[in-house]
């Protein structure tokens, strides 16, 4: 049976140096790997991420389990059988914070609505917990959080300790634990327990702030994003930040913000309808000219510095007012668009151009037989593709269509 890996984070997961000799050398997805017979290495589990750092000065880039060793990714190859390892703290505090949050979080949704925890996941950036509920308001939210802050700043002790099958019975465990054996235990004094393999503080008041920052349904449950301690700061800097300087351009104080954001909102709706309404007054007066410029039932004609939105209003005007044909095409930076329709009282269909067209400007698209857009890449070939769908249109009527004067 291999050498078990002693894991020393158990003991004291604050201490961030220590020695160790490596037992075992073997690689993981390509990369160089070590065992070591102690380790203060957290591995990937339990929802939490892997501990980052150096061993001889060479960086760890994952930490695993495999058979109940303890696995170092490196990013190179070390000869030493003898090694100094090195934890980034940063990092492993901010895991300590997160995870301990989560318990407390956890145990917040218990006690005020008996509601389980189903799965938790610390991320990079923030921490996702999952809960058996159904929906969940925002004054059912701060209440979780105010629970969960007032146990923070009371700064209750967190410890943990080893049970076995007859010890953990007379623990109030928060979810029954589905190993065998000895069981880690972490207890929040006065407040939860909970079988877990992580890292924690020693006491809630190192966690720092706990703060929800949004919620979701999914699977018929509630996911809820959180963040703790130097992440909640970090948060709140930026934010506090965003705020005075939108404060700042507003020119209010800060507690006026939302009401004059929702103020400029309806300025900003009302004055977009208004230059709708008077965008739509000029297109017709454009149809109208382009109808009266037109000398044949087939309107061509390629535009730019123009939107689809105008463009389409454009062709429909046309063919409301008179029976005509059009065939349009927009330039834009990035992509061509070709419009093409024609007035009710043609036998046309002009989704029979989408083929040809379409694969002039590799492009796709669809529509009614009275009206169809495409949209393409090769914006060199507008001209080209125009030009066919004139062509083909002029032999379904019968050659040019010239307006009677």
């Amino acid at each position: 049976m291999a050498e078990k890996s002693n894991r020393l984070y158990f003991e004291n997961p604050y201490q961030v140096e220590f020695e160790a000799h490596v037992i075992k050398k073997t690689s993981h997805d390509g990369k160089p790997a070590v065992v070591l017979d102690q380790t203060f290495f957290y591995p990937e589990g339990g929802g939490q991420p892997a501990d980052k750092g150096t061993i001889n000065g060479i960086q760890v880039i994952h930490v695993l389990e495999e058979d109940e060793q303890i696995m170092h990714v490196l990013k190179e190859d070390i000869t030493s059988d003898f090694v100094k390892g090195e934890i980034d703290w940063g990092r492993r505090f901010d895991h300590m914070q997160q995870h301990a949050g989560q318990h407390i979080l956890s145990q917040c949704f218990v006690r005020i609505f008996e509601a389980k925890t189903l799965s938790f996941h610390l991320g990079e950036k923030l921490s996702t917990l999952e809960i058996d509920m159904r929906k969940i308001t925002e004054e059912e939210v701060e209440k979780v959080e105010k629970l969960a802050n007032d146990i923070v700043f009371q700064d209750r002790e967190i410890k943990s300790q080893f049970l076995g099958e007859e010890g953990i019975q007379s623990v109030p465990l928060r979810k029954p634990s589905q190993k065998k054996g000895l069981i880690r235990v972490v207890e929040v004094s006065g407040f939860d327990c909970t079988a877990c393999g992580g890292t924690h503080p020693r006491r809630t008041g190192e966690i720092g702030m706990v703060k929800i920052l949004r919620w979701e349904r999914i699977r018929n449950n509630i996911r809820l994003e959180f963040i703790s301690g130097g992440r909640a700061l970090q948060d709140y800097t930026r934010k506090h930040r965003d705020l005075r300087q939108l404060s700042n351009q507003l020119t209010v104080d800060e507690s006026e913000v939302t009401a004059s954001f929702e103020k400029l909102m309806y300025e900003l709706k009302a004055q977009k309808s208004k230059a709708r309404k008077m965008q739509e007054n000029l297109i017709q007066y454009e149809a109208e000219e382009v109808i009266q410029g037109a000398e044949e039932k087939i309107v061509k004609k390629i535009f730019t510095e123009r939107t689809p939105e105008e463009i389409r209003l454009l062709v429909l005007s046309i063919i409301k007012k008179g029976e005509f044909v059009v065939l349009f095409g927009l330039k834009g930076e990035a992509r061509a668009h070709v419009f093409l329709a024609c007035s009710e009282s043609f036998d046309l269909d002009m989704r029979e151009l989408v083929p040809v067209v379409a694969s002039l400007i590799d492009g796709r698209g669809g529509g009614r037989p009275g009206l169809i857009e495409i949209a393409g890449e090769k914006i060199s070939n507008l001209d080209k593709a125009l030009e066919k769908a004139n062509e083909i249109v002029n032999q379904k009527l019968g050659g040019p269509q010239l307006l009677v004067s």
